[in-house]
């Protein structure tokens, strides 16, 4: 048990240098795929024509296929078509693409369960349907995507270890460039696992906050 404390010690410094890198990506993607999600849920919800076809489509190829191939065609699959992206942009691109689909499940499913009394209601008011969207379904849709998003968000900083196949030098990567140099790779995968838990739960205090503001204010 005292050598696994030195290696702990030793080893700590680069992971959680890793794990800095592991949150980074994560909120990257997190943020650019809620915006991509928000968009795709839109034009899912409003029915356009041509385009909801496409983003459910797009819907469908994201969350039926796997992340790791995903990030295979981004990183290894496009410069065959003349654009190659370094593996950072590659990785946050595939975490992008692949969240926002699930994000836009989400928000479409928050939006459908909001009353369509709310609708009426403002139709009757003389607000246009993006104004009703804007001021009145989508903040009571946050409010009930909350927990899914964050699930969302929680998977996803998970998910960034797979970019580590791509030479992407987050947790997972700094773990096994260690391993390589120590050669115990049990406790440090067992260290690995303790921050990625780590992380987890964090955010799933933040989720608790969250959603306890989010119900004071509606309750108000």
């Amino acid at each position: 048990m005292g050598d696994w404390m030195a290696l702990f010690e030793a080893a700590l410094p680069v992971l959680l240098q890793g794990a800095a890198h592991t949150l980074l990506f994560a909120l990257v993607a997190m943020v650019l795929g809620l915006a991509l999600g928000f968009a795709v849920a839109m034009v899912r919800v409003a029915k356009l024509p041509v385009l909801s076809q496409l983003a459910a489509f797009y819907v469908s190829a994201m969350r039926g296929t796997p992340l790791l191939v995903q990030i295979f065609v981004i990183y290894y699959g496009l410069p065959g078509v003349g654009l190659e992206l370094g593996p950072v942009p590659a990785g946050v691109l595939a975490l992008t693409l692949n969240v926002a689909a699930y994000l836009s499940e989400s928000l479409r499913g928050g939006i459908a369960g909001v009353a369509k009394g709310q609708w009426d209601a403002a139709f009757s008011l003389g607000f246009t349907w993006w104004q009703t969207m804007r001021h009145i379904i989508a903040p009571q849709a946050l409010r009930l995507s909350v927990p899914s998003l964050s699930n969302s968000l929680i998977s996803l900083i998970k998910d960034t270890s797979l970019v580590s196949v791509i030479t992407v030098t987050e947790l997972m990567l700094a773990t096994k460039e260690v391993i390589a140099q120590t050669f115990q790779p049990l406790p440090l995968y067992l260290a690995a696992a303790a921050i990625y838990w780590a992380l987890s739960a964090l955010f799933e205090r933040l989720q608790r906050h969250v959603e306890n503001r989010l119900n004071l204010a509606h309750q108000r």
